[in-house]
């Protein structure tokens, strides 16, 4: 969301962000997009491109890309880009390609661009972009003074980036990425993919099994967001207000910022002050899972100890 805002600076545009429930597990649905687009051409608004997440920052949600297509066909002229800076990673793998809208990603995205830094096994920053008609780019973009053109460009023999993109020249990022590609091929980040996925599986089963800490969110791939939520004993059975909730999961967060041995990282989900723990290393496994559960909870448990002792007081 950072990052359009500040294209939305850079072009002068308006950006409207589309309002999405824990309901609908986050994710933008086809009759909120028909809304806002009806509601948009009634103050004589010109709407002209829709930006889909596949895998949000926060959550890792996945808008109903299926849902927007059926809406789109009754607005041709929006253009749609899909952000798949995360989760884009996951489509190497059949078994998720359903639950992330490939079909429907190929029929009617008109650019996609996915992180090969942040899930790829490659180091930063490497961001492919795909786009059906690239027309649409150099129209806008090109520009070629005497001292830069060429004849191999005149004929149209190669492709020449540097109109694809603002700046005149650009880092020789594709190496990188070719180098992990042959190195892992595909049998490789699948496994890759795959084991990630298995392991926030188990963390997901941790958490379930802790009456200490809940999700605030449906696990997405090698994506969970926690908060400390205690679950009602036999002993008391009250629960906490939100705002004394987010107070005491702010604390818990300081303190596991405060350690060296784990990063985690902080959100607002609807409100709620949570933490998310992201899995995406090849180096990752099952012992340093269960390492950070344990001191998540160890945690935990002294961030409880600690409100719960001006509590007392007062």
């Amino acid at each position: 969301k950072k990052k359009k805002k500040k294209k939305k600076k850079i072009l002068g545009l308006s950006v409207r962000a589309l309002e999405v429930t824990r309901e609908d597990n986050f994710s933008l649905r086809g009759d909120t997009l028909r809304s806002a687009l009806e509601e948009d051409k009634k103050k004589e608004l010109h709407p002209f491109i829709l930006i889909a997440t596949i895998g949000t920052t926060s959550s890792g949600a996945v808008d109903n890309i299926a849902e927007i297509r059926t809406v789109t066909a009754d607005f041709p002229e929006i253009k749609i880009h899909v952000d798949a800076a995360w989760a884009g990673m996951a489509l190497v793998c059949p078994e998720f390609r359903e639950l992330c809208f490939l079909e429907d990603i190929n029929a009617i995205a008109d650019s996609f661009s996915t992180n090969f830094h942040k899930w790829g096994l490659t180091n930063f920053d490497a961001c492919p972009l795909w786009v059906r008609d690239r027309k649409y780019l150099t129209d806008a973009l090109d520009i070629t003074p005497p001292f830069l053109r060429t004849a191999q460009g005149d004929a149209g023999i190669v492709v020449d980036y540097r109109n694809w993109h603002l700046g005149l020249g650009r880092r020789y990022r594709s190496l990188k990425l070719w180098f992990v590609l042959r190195g892992y091929g595909v049998e490789g980040f699948q496994k890759h993919i795959r084991k990630a996925v298995d392991l926030n599986k188990l963390f997901v089963e941790l958490v379930t099994s802790s009456n200490m800490l809940s999700l605030c969110a449906p696990p997405s791939l090698a994506l969970s967001v926690i908060r400390i939520n205690p679950k009602p004993s036999a002993s008391n059975q009250a629960t906490l207000p939100e705002d004394a909730l987010n107070d005491l999961n702010k604390l818990f967060y300081g303190k596991l910022s405060a350690r060296k041995d784990i990063i985690l990282t902080q959100t607002v989900l609807n409100g709620q002050f949570c933490i998310r723990l992201a899995i995406g290393s090849a180096f990752t496994q099952e012992v340093h899972i269960r390492d950070a559960f344990e001191l998540i909870t160890h945690e935990a448990k002294l961030a409880l100890e600690a409100w719960e002792q001006p509590q007392i007081g007062a």
